[in-house]
């Protein structure tokens, strides 16, 4: 292709946005070899008229899905139930409904978009020569020039409802995309009401129940180390009295076992929704071993814990210090305690201080005792927090 002379600036400033449309491509080398606009630039159809409905309501479509999700996302009932609960129905919908009307929204306003590329941008084919090099004045006029003759050959200009649609819809699927991001922000020293769970704080477990420094003040509770009978009533809510938890004795493990235990207030024996929620309690999870005897006179203890524990019986956290994985294998022959997440080793006879891997915590050490009755009891709280790092703990 021969080189083209480029006009002067004075040239260009009095060229029609058409004539800078054609120039434009001339100088970059572009052979068009099919265009064709769409509709008419002044003259109105019926065809159009449908062929912008038609764009409109997929648009329109997707704001309305777009909103749904919002709604559904704020004011539907979404706390647990379980399946004889009243309201499960409804608990059961809420996840479904959120896919189905943000993923009904992105692919509504994706039918929209191809709509309208098929029926209104320009249908033109072209082949253009490739160069190097910056733009310079010239070129710049009238790629401006060819963008404007675009927009304008395409008529999207005059169609206000299809292009306020696009923008309602744009917008609340945008909206609904960043609304759950809302849901993960929390305060994490916000606190509510001593659970089983803890209050919902960093600091707190089910075993804070257990503290005679509770945070909300009320006096300590006798907290058993229940051990998980895996009982489940598939037919419906178990018979009163009847619980998942049960107290373990403290012969009911022998040495070198390792039993995991969770949280169990005297005050909810039998209540098998509460056990249930002390088992789904985030960092409620212990690690209870019962040492043999040639390995207990090994132990080195932790300076202010020295009795933490109950004879040869010694109870940690399972919640890893690294990222909070279940530390839940255990080498009786090394006295290793083992993450499967990322491999770190804690050593069980020197206080479960980490020894290989990346957690850079000992796991916290729960005190325990034994009751008159020889059930094994909390004997407090951990006093360091358990689990991960995070900004404000010491230890």
């Amino acid at each position: 292709m021969s080189e083209v002379r480029k006009p002067s600036a004075a040239e260009v400033d009095r060229m029609s946005e058409y004539e800078l449309v054609e120039l434009g491509t001339t100088l970059d080398g572009v052979e068009i070899a099919h265009r064709e606009p769409r509709w008419p630039e002044d003259i109105h159809t019926r065809a159009e008229k449908r062929a912008a409905a038609g764009v409109t309501f997929w648009f329109a479509l997707a704001g309305l899905l777009a909103l749904a999700f919002i709604v559904i996302y704020i004011a539907w009932p979404w706390h647990y139930k379980g399946f004889q609960d009243s309201g499960y129905g409804l608990y059961s919908l809420y996840t479904p409904l959120l896919g189905v009307t943000l993923g009904g929204a992105i692919l509504a306003i994706g039918i929209g978009a191809v709509q309208v590329t098929k029926k209104f941008i320009l249908a033109e084919v072209t082949v253009q020569t490739r160069h190097d090099g910056p733009s310079d004045e010239v070129d710049r006029k009238t790629i401006v020039a060819e963008l404007n003759n675009a927009w304008k050959t395409s008529t999207l200009g005059r169609r206000k409802a299809m292009m306020g649609a696009l923008a309602a819809g744009g917008g609340l699927i945008g909206l609904a995309a960043i609304m759950p991001l809302g849901g993960m922000i929390k305060n994490p020293w916000k606190r509510h009401e001593m659970t089983i769970s803890g209050d919902g704080t960093l600091h707190t477990t089910g075993w804070t129940l257990a503290s005679n420094n509770r945070p909300d003040g009320m006096p300590a509770q006798k907290v058993y180390l229940g051990r998980d009978t895996g009982r489940v009533f598939p037919e419906g809510h178990p018979p009163e009295g009847v619980g998942r938890l049960e107290r373990l004795h403290v012969n009911d493990l022998s040495a070198g076992a390792l039993e995991t235990v969770f949280p169990l207030p005297a005050s909810e024996l039998g209540n098998f929704e509460e056990h249930m929620s002390s088992i789904h309690g985030g960092r409620n999870s212990v690690m209870l071993f019962r040492l043999r005897p040639e390995d207990s006179a090994k132990v080195i203890k932790r300076e202010g814990q020295e009795n933490f524990n109950y004879g040869d019986l010694y109870a940690f956290s399972k919640i890893c210090t690294h990222v909070a994985c279940p530390t839940s294998l255990y080498e009786q022959q090394t006295q290793r305690i083992l993450c499967p997440c990322h491999q770190s080793q804690f050593n069980l006879l020197e206080y479960a201080k980490p020894v290989f891997g990346p957690a850079a915590r000992a796991l916290p050490q729960l005190p325990i005792a034994v009751d008159e009755d020889g059930y094994v009891v909390a004997n407090g709280d951990f006093i360091e927090p358990v689990g991960p790092a995070f900004w404000e703990r010491k230890s």
